[in-house]
């Protein structure tokens, strides 16, 4: 067992890599700031206003991305960010909450959910679960349509969103209209060691993919759970009913695997609607790659837009 593999070990690292995204998202430009995501997609304007939800874990803040005021009662979609459940890197995601709510016509409510080690599995999955709920019950008073309802996010909240929608499958709702999966981590039983990657040195390396599961699933046992790893054979329920999902893996990602496995079993059961694989790019490719970022934002825009019935 590798030193990072202790839970003590990966607690501390995983402090020190909050600290230092801490510091770079203050900075007043650069890459990794919150000024650089919003100065990305000119555009896209950002019309937001905040709100904070409770939830039985804690609670949940929330950055609410408004459509054109020309759209009345919109949609609704639910993000969750990336950072390996471990970094709340909420601003990243930006300019992708700022092109959904423009080209796909939805409110975007972009979640600030807790994470490892300081709230380890599973209170991330069990409140984004429960803010996924409050967005649809609260629907009337908030202005968006909470009986259209999408869900997704990239990396460790394409994991939370695929924990959403199979929470909603066995807890009795609320149906969610499309789940969107942008290279998630699916498998936390298997060592991050003996996953591969296409390229020799790719952008997710093994060492903090093991930081990122040991600090969000302390012990080993618990990572074959539904909620964490439903692309290992461990997991062989029935998910007949599941929410449809768009499943995007990228060539060189250490989790392109994963996300294929996971892509082929909700295919088995009729509720995969598309898995779209991005060419020459790697985990977290969108954060750097306007031309690559657009092109996969307009195709989950497309679908979103689709499930709601608005056509192209």
């Amino acid at each position: 067992m590798s030193l990072l593999a202790r839970p003590s070990a990966a607690a501390l690292v995983a402090k020190t890599m909050q600290r230092l995204t801490g510091l770079a998202s203050r900075r007043p430009k650069g890459p990794g700031s919150d000024a650089a995501s919003h100065a990305r997609f000119p555009e896209f304007p950002r019309t937001v206003r905040t709100l904070t939800v409770p939830t039985s874990v804690a609670p949940a803040r929330a950055t609410v991305y408004l459509p054109p005021a020309t759209t009345p009662t919109p949609p609704v979609h639910v993000n969750f960010h990336g950072g390996g459940y471990v970094m709340a890197l909420t601003e990243l995601d930006d300019p992708l909450c700022r092109f959904l709510a423009a080209e796909a016509g939805v409110a975007v409510v972009n979640v600030d959910y807790v994470v490892a080690p300081q709230h380890p599995f599973p209170a991330p999955p069990r409140q984004a679960y429960e803010m996924v709920r409050w967005v649809v019950e609260h629907a009337a008073e908030q202005g968006w349509d909470g009986s259209r309802v999408t869900v997704g996010g990239q990396s460790a909240g394409g994991g939370l969103a695929a924990a959403v929608a199979r929470q909603a499958l066995t807890g009795g709702g609320p149906s969610i209209a499309l789940q969107v999966l942008h290279y998630p981590p699916l498998d936390l039983v298997t060592n991050a060691a003996d996953k591969r990657a296409a390229i020799a040195k790719p952008m997710l390396r093994p060492w903090m993919a093991e930081v990122f599961d040991t600090a969000y699933v302390p012990e080993p046992k618990r990572r074959a759970d539904p909620l964490v790893s439903p692309a290992h054979p461990a997991d062989t329920a029935d998910l007949t009913g599941i929410a449809p999902a768009l499943v995007i893996t990228a060539e060189f990602d250490l989790l392109r695997a994963e996300g294929e496995r996971y892509a082929s079993r909700l295919g088995a059961v009729g509720a995969l609607v598309e898995h779209h694989e991005v060419a020459g790019a790697d985990h977290g490719y969108d954060g750097t790659d306007d031309v690559k970022a657009r092109e996969v934002y307009a195709l989950v825009a497309r679908h979103v837009r689709e499930v709601h019935g608005r056509g192209a």
